[in-house]
């Protein structure tokens, strides 16, 4: 049984009015929370119709 506590970050990748968003942007936002110790785990968005990807890390607390 693992004894792990887990901390949880949610960050939203602001889009356009349209629900775009640049691929270069994302990209940043990994790398600067994943520097930071961050493990990616779930990219959630929000409506199926426009590309809002919300990133969802862990990191043990």
């Amino acid at each position: 049984m693992s004894t792990t506590q887990w901390r949880y970050l949610v960050v939203e990748v602001k889009t356009s009015l349209l629900g775009s968003y640049k691929v270069e942007q994302l990209q940043e936002e990994l790398d600067r929370h994943g520097r930071l110790g961050w493990e990616l785990v779930n990219v959630v968005h929000s409506t199926p119709s426009l590309p809002s990807p919300t990133l969802v890390f862990k990191r043990p607390a």
